[in-house]
């Protein structure tokens, strides 16, 4: 017993397909205070997609440790459909990765990863696959066949300047970054700086003395 350091608890936030429960201290209070009798702190579970404000009070509230998933890989999702939008405007067709069409087929031919999970008819499905906030994408990244459409889509942009009201239309915070000098416009670096968006959010929260 004494190697255990947190709790793993739900202090009433959550999410699903389409929808987030976002922190309320209020209504966590009773939770919030019964740590304080112990030496432990609480790991505060499912996390993904709350407020840098929420992220600053759940530490407050003796939520040590903030369990995060697939809010990171969302980003990278939607780094990846963002720049695939801008390889069909800079791209010649017999050229580009068709990097969507690769995912869907992938993932309607090998639909284990997430069928069980999402809707069950096929329009429904589709917006799920696309943009689920439980991002069962992110189990398909390894695949041969995606990951070698990604490469080509990373390879076709490397070659070709990529126009910053191309930037601003897809990826506006990214273009801000760019805009103040901190963020150079390749594509490797728009995704990362998509997934650290997330991070710093959660830096936010868990350190005071950040703005």
């Amino acid at each position: 017993m004494n190697r255990v350091i947190a709790i793993v608890v739900q202090p009433g936030v959550e999410f699903d397909h389409t929808q987030i429960i976002h922190y309320q201290p209020q209504a966590a209070k009773a939770l919030s205070d019964w740590i304080k009798e112990t030496p432990m702190v609480y790991e505060a579970h499912s996390t993904d997609y709350q407020t840098r404000q929420a992220y600053r009070a759940l530490v407050r509230d003796h939520y040590a440790i903030l369990k995060v998933g697939p809010a990171l890989t969302f980003a990278l999702r939607e780094a990846i459909f963002a720049l695939a939008q801008m390889e069909n405007e800079l791209v010649s067709p017999e050229q580009r990765s068709r990097v969507l069409e690769v995912i869907d087929e992938v993932m309607l031919n090998e639909p284990g990863y997430w069928k069980k999970y999402y809707r069950p008819t096929w329009s429904q499905a589709m917006v799920d696959i696309h943009f689920s906030l439980s991002d069962r994408i992110r189990y398909y990244w390894p695949h041969p066949r995606i990951r070698q459409s990604v490469e080509k889509l990373i390879a076709n942009l490397n070659n070709v300047t990529l126009p910053l009201g191309l930037i601003s239309q897809f990826m506006p915070v990214q273009f801000e970054r760019l805009s103040e000098g901190v963020l150079t416009p390749t594509p490797h670096n728009l995704i990362i700086d998509k997934i650290q968006d997330v991070l710093r959010a959660y830096r936010f929260g868990c350190t005071p003395d950040v703005a």
